[in-house]
């Protein structure tokens, strides 16, 4: 099968779903608009910051908004220490700058804040977003957690 192209990279030089949806994507466009899509109708809050040192966030999904208040034009350019406030674990901050100042993914669970001041339990993920092996920006998936409960 041959490597087709997404986005000006070549699909061999790319992950699994890359490789696969290549003969569908065409080019950027096509790209663009299967992330924008996925994006858009995921259930899990998406925020992207760029890879400064002290980043600022570029993206925010419809979900973010649902989960936070914060609408995204609101949000975009602000550190995403606006969501945290006083239950906000700083150990596992601190673990997570460690991580992303070495270049590492994160995964964690946290006390986060919504726009009207309300505390809520997430839990995230954060991954680097690298082009030619340089991180361009950050990519945090979260998930607010919503304790079950179980009839004894």
């Amino acid at each position: 099968m041959k490597a087709g192209v997404i986005g000006g990279c070549e699909a061999d030089k790319v992950g699994h779903m890359s490789r696969t949806l290549a003969p569908l994507l065409p080019s950027t466009e096509a790209a663009l608009s299967l992330l924008e899509t996925l994006l858009n109708h995921s259930y899990d809050a998406v925020l992207v910051t760029d890879s400064s040192a002290d980043p600022k966030i570029i993206y925010a999904n419809a979900a973010f908004e649902k989960l936070t208040g914060y609408a995204a034009d609101e949000i975009l350019g602000q550190s995403p220490r606006v969501l945290q406030g006083p239950s906000t674990d700083r150990d596992e901050t601190a673990r997570l700058g460690r991580l992303l100042r070495e270049g590492k993914g994160f995964e964690g669970q946290a006390v986060n804040y919504r726009k009207d001041g309300l505390p809520f339990m997430m839990s995230w993920r954060v991954e680097p977003v690298s082009v030619n092996q340089q991180i361009v920006a950050w990519l945090a998936i979260q998930r607010e957690v919503v304790m079950q409960w179980r009839p004894e």
